[in-house]
């Protein structure tokens, strides 16, 4: 089948967590998931979670297969802690449980990112895998990096993705 005829049977509604790892933020002041939450429901998908946790590696973690394993979304977005900082863990915290790893997802992001932020592209290692039946994307917390990493490649696949995930 090919992509044409894969995006013309598209799930209609998928199920979406977010998790923002931040230790300043808060659901109130989580400006980029508050953006993903308005993003997920005008697509006609259902948002199942929204949480805010900390930049540690077991919370991370434990979070994110809570979450999986609790709600079952086809689809968790984790923004936060993809940088180069001491702190930024979120990769190294899910990575381990990815089945399957989407190697394009990050090379590709890193493109799209070094034609708006030039050479700053370097400190983003977004990423993206399976865990169980669950695509999971990490990508920076900043709300231009979510807004390019969803509009210009994470939204405009979902169910492409979802389906091939499910064959």
């Amino acid at each position: 089948m090919s992509t044409a005829e894969h995006k013309q049977t598209e799930y209609r509604e998928l199920t979406i967590g977010i998790l923002t790892v931040s230790s300043t933020r808060t659901l109130e002041t989580d400006v980029s998931g508050q953006w993903l939450t308005k993003l997920v429901k005008s697509e006609g998908h259902m948002l199942v979670v929204h949480r805010v946790i900390p930049d540690d590696a077991a919370i991370i973690s434990a979070t994110a297969l809570a979450v999986i394993s609790e709600f079952s979304p086809r689809v968790l977005i984790m923004t936060g802690g993809t940088g180069i900082s001491p702190q930024d863990v979120t990769i190294e915290a899910v990575r381990p449980y990815f089945k399957k790893e989407l190697s394009a997802f990050g090379p590709i992001f890193a493109q799209l990112s070094y034609a708006e932020i030039d050479s700053a592209a370097l400190l983003s290692r977004a990423t993206a895998g399976i865990i169980g039946r669950t695509l999971v994307f990490c990508i920076p917390g900043s709300l231009n990096a979510c807004k390019l990493a969803c509009k210009d490649l994470i939204f405009p696949e979902l169910s492409h993705l979802v389906r091939h995930m499910e064959e």
